[in-house]
């Protein structure tokens, strides 16, 4: 259908708007049919959390997402695992393995100076794109405004591609409060001074994605979303949902 005047989406190889879903184990067969109706809307994804060291037939995933033009990649804590274990050469080597060319460097769970991240994407981003997290999966960490910051702008500057704000895949940390409330001061101090077009928000719920929806239009740039929420997520960035409904083209 084409006869509403709504929001003008961006289509294609994305660089905003970007939709980047997380997996969490889903089958293949379930993630095929998902696909074939909604890959359109999907830009990235995120094998979440260590899952890709344990999927089977993870290699025909991968495939699978490149097939519908997806960009997959592995979660944070799995690139913290090995480096927690000194395993970064054989991680990288792995990545190489499955042909993945995006890397996410992330900080949730361990206390990774930032000086060690920055090097690290100034070592990788000549083979890979780098995706840079900031922010703690630890809810009772308060990182002061200033932090997030000069690590979302230093990070850039070394050669991240994009940096996508902590959030969890329940919505309870990082630029959330522990109940789930968004921390809306947080977020725009840090838009105040960066390229929003270079953050990913990592919103799991609906109620987060209306948020950065209604606050930097249609085209934001959203992560850790459900498979099951992406056309949903779609309606909403197109003004067709009632928190979104007087958003128009």
């Amino acid at each position: 259908m084409n006869f509403l005047s709504i929001p003008k989406r961006k289509t294609g190889n994305r660089v905003c708007g970007i939709t980047s879903v997380i997996d969490l184990g889903i089958p293949l067969g379930v993630l095929q049919s998902i696909l074939e109706d909604y890959s359109p809307y999907i830009d990235f994804a995120k094998i979440g959390i260590g899952t890709a060291y344990v999927t089977p037939r993870l290699q025909e995933k991968i495939n699978l997402y490149k097939a519908y033009h997806v960009k997959p990649f592995f979660g944070g804590t799995f690139f913290e695992k090995c480096y927690h274990q000194n395993k970064l050469r054989e991680y990288v080597q792995t990545l190489n393995e499955f042909e993945i060319e995006w890397i996410e460097i992330s900080t949730g769970t361990l206390d990774i100076p930032l000086e060690e991240r920055l090097q690290l994407i100034s070592m990788l981003k000549s083979d890979f794109h780098c995706l840079a997290e900031v922010g703690s999966k630890d809810n009772s960490f308060d990182m002061p405004v200033d932090d997030w910051k000069q690590e979302i702008k230093l990070l850039l500057e070394a050669g991240s591609t994009y940096c996508i704000t902590e959030g969890r895949d329940s919505g309870t940390s990082g630029i959330y409060e522990k109940n789930g409330e968004i921390k809306s001061n947080l977020i725009h101090e840090l838009i105040k001074d960066i390229d929003v077009n270079k953050i990913i928000f990592e919103a799991p719920t609906p109620r987060h994605h209306m948020f950065f929806i209604n606050e930097f239009g249609a085209n934001v740039n959203l992560g850790n979303i459900k498979l099951t929420d992406v056309l949903a997520l779609e309606a909403e960035r197109c003004g067709l949902r009632s928190e979104t409904f007087f958003m128009e083209g």
